[in-house]
């Protein structure tokens, strides 16, 4: 018995007959059956679809960088206007509303505080409430499981479209109960409505809910990158490659005239759980250091209940700096429309990994300092959790 999806009891309990549906959604957010929320909203007798609205990476999600914005256009087959939501506005405008009753909001979220889907819908319910239009959110499962909670907290002052709200890098939510966490806890005070999934359990990673696997974007192929992808995102934040360019993205790091066997000896003995390091070189063909070979690894996930994620990016990255300290750098300015604060400090929520990396203080004793803010943040999330 598979997971039934937010979308597909979408008509069951949101009151939608006679309304204008605006969606928000990806090639992603499509159900059990592989049909796409937005054929479904289509053919309904009961409801009009009048505009759809795509994330990053756009409806298609064929813009393959990041930080490339997409443009507005037409869905001809549908014949309903497109409005991107990464272009010169990353929020709803009146007039993208102005035929609109309520959005419903079908996004793949990947439980990782960065990705930008979940502000996508954040600054959503911020236009709804004020422009006085409804949202109906429907729920997806967070595809590493919704029990662990790991990483560095966003700090105030360090907020950006990487990071809105101070929760950590690894949240363990699903998109629904993060909308009524944004929704409540930080007061946007929206009109909102989560159609919850069915035979979802906290524990399940997406391979034990029965539905299939669509890229939720384009450098997230397959489960096992969404398992790493909390700590290898980090690496963003640096000049080393983290696998964009390759056909296994963020499980493969490193960067030019790395000594790839003596890495991967060295992040071996440190004995990090539910993981082993394969030293590898790999030829990224585009992005960084395109056309040029890199030493690193790949990420092995042996446990994945044990595999802490963010602990593993956090000590690729110390491993890789000392690997070739020469050559190593932080990346610049400006990254996700950020044009004075440093990518990895965004990226980590504030500067205090990168300063802990810099002082040479080991990766297990730099994860160790998360457990009081998350264990703070975990009272809160408590509140919202939907599934048992």
């Amino acid at each position: 018995m598979r997971v039934r999806l937010g979308s597909e009891r979408l008509f069951d309990s949101a009151g939608l007959s006679g309304r204008r549906v605006g969606l928000v959604c990806n090639p992603a957010s499509i159900d059990g059956d592989l049909i796409h929320i937005a054929d479904r909203i289509r053919t309904h007798q009961t409801v009009r679809l009048t505009a759809i609205f795509g994330p990053q990476h756009g409806i298609h999600s064929d813009a393959q960088e990041n930080m490339i914005e997409t443009a507005h256009g037409e869905d001809a087959a549908r014949a309903v206007p497109v409005y991107s939501l990464y272009s010169e506005t990353r929020e709803p405008t009146a007039e993208m509303l102005s035929q609109v009753d309520v959005l419903v909001i079908d996004l793949q979220d990947v439980g990782t505080r960065i990705y930008t889907y979940i502000y996508t819908l954040a600054n959503c319910l911020v236009a709804a409430q004020r422009h006085g239009i409804d949202v109906v959110v429907c729920d997806r499962p967070n595809p590493i499981g919704g029990t662990a909670v790991e990483g560095p907290m966003l700090v105030e002052g360090f907020e950006s479209f990487v990071g809105q709200y101070p929760i950590p890098m690894r949240h363990g939510m699903t998109i629904g109960e993060l909308a009524r966490l944004f929704n409540e806890h930080f007061s946007i005070g929206a009109a909102l409505e989560v159609v919850d999934m069915t035979g979802w359990q906290r524990a399940m990673y997406y391979d034990q809910t029965g539905l299939p696997w669509v890229m939720p974007s384009p450098n997230l192929p397959t489960l096992d990158t969404a398992i790493v992808y909390p700590g290898t995102v980090l690496l963003e934040g640096t000049n080393l490659s983290e696998g964009r360019g390759t056909t296994r993205p963020f499980e493969l790091v490193g960067a030019p005239g790395v000594d790839a066997g003596r890495l991967a000896d060295e992040l071996n003995r440190a004995g990090l759980p539910g993981v082993f390091f394969r030293s590898t070189v790999f030829e990224p063909t585009f992005h960084k250091h395109a056309r040029q070979s890199c030493g690193g690894c790949q990420i092995h996930v042996l446990d994945r209940e044990a595999f802490k994620p963010v602990m593993v990016g956090t000590a690729l990255i110390d491993g890789l700096r000392r690997a070739d300290p020469g050559h190593f750098r932080w990346r610049d300015q400006p990254y996700e429309y950020e044009h004075e604060k440093m990518p990895i400090d965004i990226l980590a929520g504030s500067s205090e990994l990168r300063e802990q990396i810099e002082a040479g203080i080991n990766p297990t004793e730099i994860a160790t300092s998360w457990e009081v803010p998350v264990s703070r943040f975990a009272e809160i999330r408590a509140k919202f959790l939907r599934y048992r």
